[in-house]
């Protein structure tokens, strides 16, 4: 089955989907993912946020438009656990080698907790993405959130129990 086209529920109706997106993790996994939130929201408070709910992840970025492409961050998570994106991580420094990843464009680091967000090393990757981002944050304001994609088939968001 085809992924579900862009979809612009009204924001209380876009919270609702987002919980439901959230529940199908593990507890102390949907426990991670809520912290995770709202620190990128403290810290991207005028940031658009996009969700996806995906065939292999469940992903919130965060961008200072409505164009996805234009994102700085995002958070994903599946059975395995949760992380971070930086979407051009490649050309971000990175003295402390903390990024994971070889492509091209993006790198990654695992979150084992929100608190890894507060980190030196993660808050200097995090100031770099956003400055060399393509369009600046708005100054003022409330970042929307935007439901853009939900795959009816997806991968277990829990491990299996053993």
């Amino acid at each position: 089955m085809k992924a579900a086209a862009k979809t612009t529920p009204k924001p209380a109706g876009a919270e609702k989907q987002l919980k439901s997106f959230i529940e199908k993790f593990e507890p102390k996994h949907q426990t991670l993912i809520r912290a995770v939130r709202k620190a990128l929201r403290k810290r991207f408070p005028t940031a658009n946020e996009f969700v996806y709910d995906n065939y292999n992840f469940f992903v919130i970025a965060y961008g200072p438009t409505e164009r996805p492409s234009e994102c700085i961050v995002s958070m994903f998570a599946a059975a395995n656990g949760v992380g971070m994106c930086f979407l051009r991580g490649a050309s971000l420094a990175d003295p402390a080698r903390i990024l994971r990843g070889s492509g091209n464009q993006t790198r990654s680091i695992r979150l084992e907790s929100a608190n890894v967000l507060v980190r030196p090393e993660v808050e200097a990757l995090i100031a770099a993405a956003v400055t060399q981002s393509r369009a600046p944050l708005p100054a003022s304001g409330r970042g929307k959130l935007i439901i853009r994609s939900v795959s009816a088939k997806q991968r277990p968001r829990r491990k299996p129990a053993k």
